[in-house]
């Protein structure tokens, strides 16, 4: 049984790197939305969003910019101990 399943796989993996292109990357979109895993637009909106709501905070003087060698150094000593 095991070894027939083995061999499915395999021809359906083979089957599937052969089609086209467009079809791969329809059915990769699909068994990712199966998996319930946030599409690639749904993750580049969320940081957007995200960006755009850091960018007010810092503007309105709600938080204040770290440089970022600063932060870095920062990391460096900490794990450095």
């Amino acid at each position: 049984m095991w070894y027939l399943m083995a061999t499915l796989n395999e021809k359906l993996f083979r089957d599937v790197l052969s089609l086209p292109v467009d079809l791969r990357t329809k059915l990769v979109d699909k068994l990712l939305e199966s998996l319930n895993v946030p599409l690639k637009g749904e993750i580049e909106h969320a940081w957007a969003e995200e960006a755009e709501k850091r960018l007010a905070d810092i503007t309105s003087g709600k938080v204040s910019p770290i440089p970022g060698d600063e932060v870095l150094k920062k990391i460096r000593d900490r794990f450095q101990k």
